[in-house]
């Protein structure tokens, strides 16, 4: 089993929340970025390096967010190379309780917003 970490963050608290799961990861879990989190990837992938988080099993982040991002920084952020999936709310749900496509059941959901 595994978990999926919801990661709601501002860039000046990124880095803190990189810490907090770094500090329960294990190989195979799994982020979903809420909220502005997703206009924050490139610093992510960067902290996930830093804290020394490996083996993602998959990134995702809320169709909703993704849409508030202008056409130019949802181009220059190059999403479907960093993310796993865009969902919608209804897969969102699918997704923690294991119904989402190939995705396993998760023994626990944690939100990480500091």
């Amino acid at each position: 089993m595994a978990t999926l970490y919801q990661l709601h963050s501002t860039m000046d608290t990124l880095r803190s929340c990189t810490s907090e799961m770094a500090l329960t990861w294990q190989d195979g879990d799994s982020i979903i970025l809420l909220g502005s989190t997703v206009a924050f990837v490139a610093w992510l992938t960067a902290y996930l390096d830093d804290a020394d988080i490996v083996d993602i099993k998959a990134i995702y982040a809320l169709a909703d967010d993704v849409a508030q991002l202008s056409t130019d920084t949802a181009a220059q952020l190059n999403l479907d190379s960093k993310l796993t999936a865009i969902l919608t709310d209804s897969e969102w749900v699918a997704l923690t309780l294991g119904d989402y496509a190939d995705s396993q059941p998760f023994d626990k959901v944690v939100t990480i917003a500091l």
